[in-house]
């Protein structure tokens, strides 16, 4: 049995791809795991996660995070866990995340916003945003569809709503331990008599 839950887990370990409008690879996560999924959303978990940007440049993150990858919404979230405490929302503006092939899939539509532990907001990369209606073509449609998410998005932050509030969070990030403890644990343990 422990042998099943070991396979089972294996698998629940996901690739996040972001693509931009132009449908190239802009930005991809090392596996995070997947802890819970249901029809709106899928949510992964992290103690840390290998970033690969488009250009090759690779970075680390430093947070456990939780990762909201919604269905059907124009937008995702990264909890980050402070170490000070609190936690940390970057949320991008993007297409509804689609599963392809085994990789959690989106395209990436500039605009951020980040809710601080101390709940403010901040907006980010609005120039970037008006500067690619421009040189990939947003349809009016589209333009419409991101601007209302972005206004959407930050009445969330403000009451608090899903996934903005810290007990829903960390309710999710305790699953994902509480899933891979036992492994975790047996990993360590056969390290360290390996080493006797």
């Amino acid at each position: 049995m422990d042998e099943e839950n070991n396979v089972n887990r294996f698998f629940k370990w996901v690739t996040v791809q972001a693509y931009k409008h132009d449908g190239l690879l802009h930005r991809q996560w090392s596996p995070a795991y997947l802890t819970l999924e249901n029809p709106d959303y899928w949510a992964l978990s992290s103690k840390a996660s290998l970033v690969t940007e488009n250009d090759g440049r690779r970075w680390m993150t430093k947070e456990h995070a939780v990762f909201i990858l919604f269905k059907h919404e124009w937008m995702n979230i990264i909890c980050m866990m402070k170490e000070n405490g609190g936690i940390c929302y970057y949320v991008n503006v993007a297409s509804p995340t689609i599963k392809d092939r085994g990789f959690l899939k989106y395209i990436d539509y500039d605009l951020d916003v980040k809710l601080f532990p101390d709940e403010t907001i901040k907006e980010l990369d609005e120039q970037e945003f008006e500067r690619h209606v421009l040189t990939y073509g947003y349809s009016g449609e589209l333009t419409t569809a991101i601007k209302k998410s972005f206004s959407s998005i930050k009445k969330r932050m403000q009451g608090g709503v899903f996934p903005f509030n810290e007990n829903d969070v960390r309710t999710i990030y305790q699953k994902f331990l509480d899933e891979n403890h036992p492994f975790i644990l047996r990993a360590s343990t056969l390290t360290s008599e390996s080493d006797n």
